[in-house]
């Protein structure tokens, strides 16, 4: 085999290979950017979902349990708007989330003193979540 031989060989081989590697390569580079815009829709549902639970506990009056959804959403919240870049959120739903996490201190000690006013202010931040993410 001359040298010749072998190069138009390889040079064939790997023609065949990229014809099977770019398109499932352009596939998997599609179903990740779906998968990271899924993954980060979840992170906004899940962080809304420990707020609207803590409100609904606090209005049945479980203000433990309440205490701790609410401590679960502003310790989400923080890690989220903290993250900048890599963040699920964007920069407009992270400057409009930010200043509702102010009220984080206030709220736990209500629930920690079985206010009844906590349900009301979780009911409200809740709102105000919803409108700040967009959901």
């Amino acid at each position: 085999m001359t040298p010749r031989r072998v190069f138009i060989y390889l040079v064939v081989l790997a023609a065949i290979y990229l014809v099977g590697f770019v398109p499932m390569w352009r596939k998997a580079r599609a179903e990740t950017a779906l998968r990271e815009k899924t993954e980060h829709a979840l992170t906004a549902m899940r962080i809304v979902k420990d707020l609207g639970s803590a409100a609904i506990d606090a209005r049945r009056g479980a203000y433990e349990s309440a205490r701790q959804e609410a401590s679960a959403f502003f310790m989400a919240a923080n890690y989220e708007t903290d993250q900048r870049d890599r963040s699920a959120l964007t920069d407009a739903q992270r400057k409009d989330l930010a200043p509702l996490l102010g009220s984080r201190d206030e709220i736990i000690t209500l629930l920690a003193r079985n206010d009844p006013a906590s349900a009301e202010r979780l009911s409200n931040l809740y709102v105000a979540v919803r409108k700040a993410l967009g959901i």
